[in-house]
């Protein structure tokens, strides 16, 4: 199968932005980097599959798949890179200027709960180790970005973290679709299963913080008597 351009030409079908494989196979490794750019770096890219896009994007580069396009591991790296980096850095730069003002115009529950836990691990853990944590974490990525600029984060020290940060969340999750087809025979057809498990994989963390904080509140009144 011949390996897609960088601009893939648009497919005749509708695209689907929720399907990694929808916008794989129409726009290529351009498509991956419009899709982390506006998740990390617009409010509005909140719900755009990210961790699954840059999975399926490896996998699909493997040689001799049978995918719905064929992409070049190395476009793929550095359109990975540049969406995740350009669009954290364009965030926080949005969020120095426009401030709280900008979430608190969204009615969307997600995204204040979002902008909650990403203004929670700030606090918690230091401006360093939240940046690099929030990578992992859907909706959260989004909203710390933002919230770091609003909140008056050093330019410096943002940038350097989210450097690291995006470096290891983009590269690692490309870099994991590709040894995975790479060492299973026929992995492409076991594409879907594979990408609902990377959903449900990158979940998990909200779903841990969702317990945590359910007990916390549970344990509070008894540690208070």
């Amino acid at each position: 199968m011949p390996v897609a351009p960088l601009f893939a030409a648009a497919a005749p079908q509708a695209v689907n932005v929720l399907d990694a494989g929808s916008v794989l196979a129409a726009f290529g490794a351009l498509g991956i980097a419009v899709v982390l750019f506006a998740e990390t770096g617009l409010l509005v890219g909140f719900f755009l599959p990210g961790d699954s896009l840059l999975f399926t994007a490896g996998l699909l580069c493997v040689p001799g798949g049978n995918g719905p396009v064929s992409l070049s591991l190395p476009q793929v790296l550095i359109a990975s890179v540049a969406g995740a980096l350009v669009g954290a850095q364009t965030g926080y730069w949005i969020g120095r200027r426009g401030g709280r003002a900008l979430l608190a115009r969204s009615k969307s529950r997600k995204l204040h709960e979002g902008a909650a836990r990403a203004e929670e691990l700030l606090a918690k853990y230091g401006h360093a180790k939240a940046i690099m944590l929030a990578r992992f974490v859907p909706i959260v990525r989004t909203v710390l970005n933002p919230l770091a600029g609003a909140l008056g984060v050093p330019a410096r020290v943002f940038a350097l973290w989210q450097i690291v940060g995006g470096l290891v969340w983009s590269c690692a999750l490309v870099l994991g679709g590709y040894a995975l087809g790479s060492s299973v025979p026929n992995i492409d057809h076991y594409l879907l299963p594979l990408v609902a498990l990377v959903v449900v994989v990158s979940l998990i963390p909200v779903a841990l913080e969702v317990l945590r904080a359910r007990r916390a509140r549970t344990t509070t009144p008894e540690d208070a008597r």
